[in-house]
């Protein structure tokens, strides 16, 4: 797949809020739009107490000034309410404020897993998106921190506007103008302190931008680091006991050592950068509260304004100041923040792109659709891996109601891709698949998953609700030769995937199928585990309580033809056979049929074997 071009930053939070704004559309609408506004109403009380407190220190600084006991005293009288309501209104906003990053997050995470589980999209993903390292790390730490940052940063930004609106409408009626002689003129810069403040803040902006430009990409690289590092863990895990067996400790080792080396030097990179932005707030917070005093003094040393109107101005200058600044401030979020929403849209695109046949021509994919005569067709159906080398290719095969189909061939001949084919899972090729309109299906792969909870959960998967009494559990659990776990029905959860063989795990698939009943089932390699003895009992089932059931199954191992009644052998192609834009080069496809004919012909025997 060629490489995507580069998406520009402006395009990527586009595509973001694209998907993420929909918390305030459809079903979630009343509720959004109900905590937002609560999360507004308390940033105006927040403002309204912060603007009382202002007040509140010229009085009480004029009263100390003029010495008037009894106006401190009832000055200091109001400091409880004021101090109350300022509490009141933060606890509210800090309320209101996680509830609207749990529940848009809630929202985002459904919309985005439920997007990424259907349709076998997580199977597929990893074909068409390899590039895609853990795109459920994405759903579940990147959409967290795409979504609980940029509530916090657009209340902060919302907050800041507010203030600085309204504090520079203080210093314009506070400080008023400031006067300079130059020769014989006088120069008057109307509201000079808030138009201080703006120059200053702008100035400090533009330092942090420049020193805090490049932390963005870092950000990204070093979140993606952790990522592949966090993969190769869980891969370890998953594989320990084969790794175990073969004694690959060291090599596991020397392969985690060195994925944990870029996640180093990936954050040694935003280490150098750190240090940059540091060196800029810090020497703003050095400049911070010294600025306004320099600015109010002459004022207060010619007696123009009041010792509590110069705490009044500083107040409100170093709020308005911290308020332009706010960009600063959360310059280091933004880029973390950016960073997470990236990888989330990065994700979103390639779901994107699974939708709208993007990777491949719409025809080159397999067509499924339904039989009407109770038969699976295969219908010129050409197979190819995902990097377009033909596995299968130009199949018309019948299959009818009730038979029992075996597909043989050497590996890498495209049993198991053609198993998949017949999931609906692979899409790469042309043709087409019909199944029985109505009839259930069910699949059987080499190694059956096992999800978590208790035995009847395992066994009744992936339909737990179902109604199914005990004694047909039990009988069916025996009839697979798993009688002894009849007793662990309903004990508490266990980790069957640990604690079952891959012999056992091979037998609950089998006794799925006899709770099931399916009436078309496909198997692969699903007795690969078991021994001879206990392949025979298993698949006498569909000569006895399935035996209405079609069997499509994949299988090398020997025996396996005498419960079959056709036999389907792939030929493997050669390399460099590969999908053209137009159609699918030809490959070999022989099939064996009808068993009982067969073994009435001298032939058959030379035949089965091959």
């Amino acid at each position: 797949m060629a490489e995507a071009p580069q998406v520009s930053r402006r395009s990527r939070m586009r595509q973001f809020f694209r998907v993420a704004l929909r918390y305030w559309c459809g079903r979630t609408r009343w509720r959004a739009w109900a905590l937002t506004i609560t999360v507004l109403v308390f940033i105006a009380a927040q403002t309204a107490a912060a603007v009382g407190i202002n007040r509140w220190n010229r009085w009480f600084f004029d009263a100390l000034e003029k010495r008037y006991v009894a106006a401190v005293w009832a000055t200091t009288g109001w400091l409880p309410f004021l101090l109350g309501a300022a509490a009141l209104s933060m606890c509210g906003l800090v309320i209101s404020r996680m509830l609207l990053q749990v529940r848009w997050r809630e929202n985002l995470t459904r919309r985005l897993s439920g997007w990424w589980i259907a349709d076998q999209r997580y199977y597929r993903l990893g074909f068409l998106a390899k590039n895609m390292t853990a795109p459920e790390y994405r759903i579940a730490e990147d959409v967290r921190l795409a979504i609980e940052p940029l509530v916090e940063l657009a209340i902060g930004l919302i907050t800041a506007f507010v203030t600085a609106a309204t504090f520079a409408a203080i210093l314009w009626q506070v400080a008023g103008s400031a006067e300079f002689a130059l020769g014989a003129s006088t120069i008057v810069i109307p509201s000079y302190m808030a138009i201080a403040a703006v120059v200053y803040a702008a100035i400090a902006s533009l330092g942090a931008y420049l020193a805090g430009r490049p932390l963005v990409a870092r950000v990204a690289h070093k979140n993606e680091m952790e990522a592949q590092f966090r993969a190769e863990m869980t891969r370890l895990r998953e594989n320990a006991e084969s790794i175990a067996l073969i004694k690959g400790d060291a090599d596991e080792r020397s392969s985690a050592s060195e994925s944990y080396a870029k996640v180093v030097a990936a954050w040694l990179q935003i280490v150098r950068q750190q240090g940059m932005i540091a060196l800029v707030l810090n020497t703003n917070s050095a400049l911070f509260p010294i600025v306004p005093l320099l600015l109010i003094a002459p004022k207060f040393l010619t007696g123009t304004i009041t010792m509590g109107a110069v705490v009044q101005v500083v107040a409100a200058f170093s709020a308005v100041q911290a308020a332009l600044i706010w960009f600063v401030d959360n310059f280091v979020r933004l880029a973390e923040w950016f960073a997470s929403v990236t990888r989330v849209d990065e994700l979103m695109e390639e779901l994107e792109a699974l939708d709208i046949g993007t990777i491949m021509e719409k025809e080159e994919r397999i067509a499924l659709g339904e039989s009407d005569d109770g038969a699976v067709h295969l219908d010129n159906l050409s197979i190819a891996h995902s990097n377009g080398r033909v596995v299968v290719a130009d199949a018309t095969v019948t299959i009818p109601q009730g038979a029992k189909v075996l597909i043989a061939g050497e590996s890498g001949s495209g049993k198991s891709t053609l198993i998949r084919a017949l999931a609906g899972i692979w899409p790469w090729g042309s043709g087409s698949i019909r199944v029985p309109a109505g009839q259930s299906i069910a699949f059987v792969p080499q190694k059956p998953y096992l999800p978590k909870g208790n035995l009847r959960t395992i066994l009744l998967y992936p339909d737990s609700d179902r109604d199914i009494p005990d004694d047909a559990i039990t009988a069916a659990l025996q009839r697979c030769g798993l009688g002894y776990l009849a007793k662990k029905l309903d004990l508490e959860e266990e980790d069957w995937d640990r604690v079952l063989s891959g012999g056992e795990r091979q037998r609950v698939a089998f006794t799925r199928l006899l709770l099931q009943k399916p009436d078309i089932i496909v198997m692969d390699e699903a007795t690969s585990a078991l021994d001879e003895e206990n392949q025979a009992s298993l698949l006498r089932l569909f000569d006895e309580e399935l035996n209405a059931a079609t069997l499509i199954s994949v299988g090398h191992r020997p025996g396996l033809e005498d419960y079959h009644d056709q036999k389907i052998t792939l030929e493997r192609r050669p390399a460099g056979a590969h999908l053209t834009s137009r159609r699918l080069r030809k490959s070999l496809w022989r099939v064996f049929r009808n068993r009982s004919a067969a073994n009435e012909d001298e032939g058959s025997e030379a035949d089965r074997g091959r």
